[in-house]
């Protein structure tokens, strides 16, 4: 009984540990204790990013209108490319300002950080100009019918102009991560989902003389706690807390290391642009179906990513053990510590893949009474959690690649798995074969799993060890 309390009082230490966000040598020591600690912050960060995903479905599920849950769906399709360009982009803030830390160069880091920042307002702005004058332009390429585009298309307008916030705050997050402390990144988002859950109810069915703004009041509030994340982020970096200290004179635009953004951007942007486009082409095969399998679709979509945001946390621990021990010249290390995550991982989603099987009616129901939409929502989760068990797996894998400085590999692996098979299955089995949104859904299942299979046999081959950064 004592070795039992003693464990459970060490557990809470490395969890308190962990949260405070304290510096470790990860190449040493413990490897299930080194996973722990690097994990809890970005799981928690990952899981306060999802949750944003369900509580804005949550609400505007309330309003009935499979209309206004369908236009979310599209909506985010698109902002998915958004996602994929402020994840690259943060990739590339973490690695610069990481390596400038490293060599004790806190002036340089807050340089770097500044400059990554400059790129993301500025493809940010680009984003904003499209939104502002052709969103529902967007919707209609995107196959939503006229009477989606005329209940939810404030919605789009506010998401696509607004795209700011989604950039920053996973670019600055991106920065905080690169200094060694995840939990400021976290606490982040804690505030900005807080702020978002109070106001989505306030603002989508009114509160006394705050207008009722429907679907369109989702966007807002959204916005506005992300806007509030930002501005505490940006507070801690010019507040001289932490190691990365900002100032004005940072922001003078250097072109040299604009470029080192950019180039070493551009291997974590293309793969998540090849996979979140391919995203919007599942969706715009879904919309083909009508507006109720489109709902249950986003409703579906949107509780699959709430368990799988977590797991990235895992994965990106794993990408940074690799990386410190290849720098520590410890090659069988590394291999050893992206096995254990992996297998981790993989039971975390085994767990969530059987929750997913016998509870997906339930699940779904807790967003709409509408039994066409559940129907189409359950049937999503069911087939989906099929390819769980290899995803759990196959995550891991590919940020292990990036974290070796091996970007090629995962970018071809989503350039063939997402391109070149899971798309054209989709249609082939959704329309040509008649499987209906059935076949989507299989095709994701299908699709991840071979892309899974596949990234496991190229990282055994153990080429990634000796990649040159």
């Amino acid at each position: 009984m004592m070795k039992f309390i003693s464990r459970i009082q060490y557990f809470f230490k490395l969890f308190k540990v962990a949260v405070r966000g304290e510096e470790q040598n990860f190449t040493e020591g413990s490897i299930n204790k080194a996973i722990f600690l690097l994990s809890i912050p970005m799981i928690l960060e990952m899981a306060m990013e999802s949750v944003f995903a369900v509580v804005d479905i949550f609400f505007v599920s309330r309003l009935n209108n499979s209309d206004a849950v369908a236009v979310i769906g599209l909506t985010e399709s698109m902002l998915a490319l958004v996602y994929s360009v402020a994840w690259g982009i943060s990739m590339g803030a973490t690695a610069l300002v990481a390596r400038r830390v490293g060599e004790k160069d806190n002036e340089g880091a807050a340089v770097a950080g500044v400059q990554a920042m400059l790129v993301g307002v500025t493809v940010s702005l680009m984003i904003s100009v499209a939104g502002i004058f052709f969103y529902d332009d967007l919707l209609r390429l995107m196959g939503a019918s006229e009477s989606v585009i005329q209940i939810g298309s404030g919605f789009t307008f506010w998401m696509l102009t607004g795209n700011m916030t989604i950039m920053m705050l996973f670019l600055i997050n991106g920065i905080f991560r690169g200094a060694g402390n995840a939990a400021i990144a976290m606490r982040a988002l804690w505030l900005a989902n807080l702020i978002n859950m109070v106001l989505d109810p306030i603002l989508i069915f009114g509160l006394g003389p705050v207008h009722a703004f429907g679907v369109e009041g989702a966007a807002i509030s959204t916005n506005i706690g992300r806007g509030v994340g930002v501005l505490f982020q940006l507070y801690y970096l010019f507040s001289n807390k932490g190691i990365v200290k900002m100032n004005a004179r940072n922001f003078k635009v250097d072109w040299k290391i604009i470029k080192q953004v950019l180039q070493v951007s551009a291997g974590g942007t293309s793969q998540f642009l090849i996979s979140s486009a391919s995203w919007v082409f599942l969706a715009r095969i879904i919309s083909h179906f009508g507006s109720a399998a489109m709902a249950g679709y986003t409703i579906a979509i949107r509780v699959i990513v709430f368990t799988i945001l977590p797991s990235w946390g895992m994965a990106n621990a794993a990408a940074t053990l690799v990386g410190q021990n290849l720098g520590a010249q410890q090659p069988e290390r590394a291999e050893k510590s992206v096995w254990k995550a992996g297998f981790y991982n993989m039971v975390f989603l085994g767990f969530i893949m059987v929750i997913f099987l016998f509870l997906s009616s339930p699940i779904l129901r807790f967003f709409s009474s509408d039994e066409l939409v559940v129907g189409y929502g359950t049937q999503c989760l069911q087939i989906v959690a099929f390819g769980y068990l290899f995803y759990g797996y196959g995550m891991v894998i590919t940020q292990s690649f990036n974290g070796a400085g091996d970007t090629k590999t995962p970018t071809l692996l989503n350039l063939f798995g997402f391109w070149c098979f899971q798309i054209p299955l989709a249609y082939a089995l959704a329309i040509e074969f008649n499987f209906g949104p059935n076949g989507v859904y299989a095709a994701i299942a299908i699709a991840e799993s071979v892309i899974a299979v596949a990234g496991i046999y190229l990282f055994r081959r153990g080429t990634w060890k000796t990649v040159k950064v």
